[in-house]
């Protein structure tokens, strides 16, 4: 045989025991979750006492707010007018460098359905946020939020507001910048893979009323961007405003769904554990 081939005869058999150990890793995650997942939240449920609103605040469709939450507060975003989608994006406070991770929340909980019971991952694989309220279970973690290209495709204009120039304009309020922007997640956005390998937009599925509460498990710094999501369906920009509320919730008890959800959450809150005893 050729020595030649060599090399790639190696390079097949290491990407074919990457691919066997990925499909033990994953058959692994697959059986390891101790509780079940609740179904969506009711829209007319969970109401938050007014006594317990720290802050509240509409973002007008189009724009954006950025905030600092404490750990164990929590974030409700609510959809009051069925708007196609909001985007955040979220830094530790105390070291922005640490940021949420797209990737990292959907492979390592073999998921890219988050609802209720699931968590936000950063890069360094402490949990951000949990989401410990939720109508829909649809939002969108793998294509991103809207760019100047996106809108110019969409609605032919690139000059619409974007989540790509309001995230920017979130970050430069905290001395951040590109280099510190990684791919959003944007909330009430029903995305799904279809039997072809398309991504592809639910109609129907998300709603007026519907909300999402996400506790912070660390003191993080949030940008939220209310523009429409690349996908939706909507022929004209015409985005309605969002509601965020700022709110104290339940503290979390120790058998708390989040926390005990799965193997790879509770890994994540042990390495908040380790990074708070530092």
């Amino acid at each position: 045989m050729n020595e030649a081939m060599h090399p790639a005869l190696d390079k097949a058999a290491e990407i074919e025991a990457n691919r066997k150990r990925y499909e033990e890793l994953k058959a692994a995650g697959d059986t390891a979750a101790p509780r079940a997942l609740p179904p969506p939240t009711p829209r007319d449920t969970a109401p938050i006492a007014e006594s317990a609103v720290i802050h509240r605040e509409t973002i007008p469709g189009g724009w954006y707010t950025t905030l600092r939450l404490k750990a164990g507060t929590a974030l409700r975003l609510v959809n009051t007018s069925g708007t196609s989608g909001v985007s955040l994006f979220a830094w530790n406070a105390n070291d922005p460098s640490e940021r949420y991770n797209s990737a990292d929340t959907v492979k390592i909980q073999w998921t890219s359905e988050l609802r209720k019971g699931r968590v936000l991952f950063s890069d360094m694989g402490r949990v951000l946020f949990s989401i410990i309220e939720d109508t829909t279970g649809a939002h969108d973690t793998i294509v991103g939020g809207s760019t100047p290209a996106s809108n110019a495709r969409k609605y032919g204009d690139a000059a619409l507001r974007s989540t790509r120039e309001n995230m920017l304009l979130a970050a430069g309020k905290h001395g951040l910048g590109l280099r510190d922007l990684a791919p959003v997640i944007t909330f009430f956005a029903p995305v799904i893979v279809d039997a072809s390998g398309r991504l592809v937009w639910r109609d129907g599925v998300v709603g007026t009323g519907d909300f999402v509460d996400l506790r912070a498990e660390m003191d993080v710094i949030i940008a939220l961007s209310n523009c429409p999501h690349p996908l939706a369906p909507d022929a004209r920009f015409a985005p309605g405003p969002i509601e965020a509320i700022v709110h104290a919730p339940p503290v979390a008890a120790e058998d708390d769904l989040c926390r005990t959800a799965t193997a790879e959450a509770r890994r994540g809150f042990d390495n908040n554990a380790r990074q708070a005893r530092i």
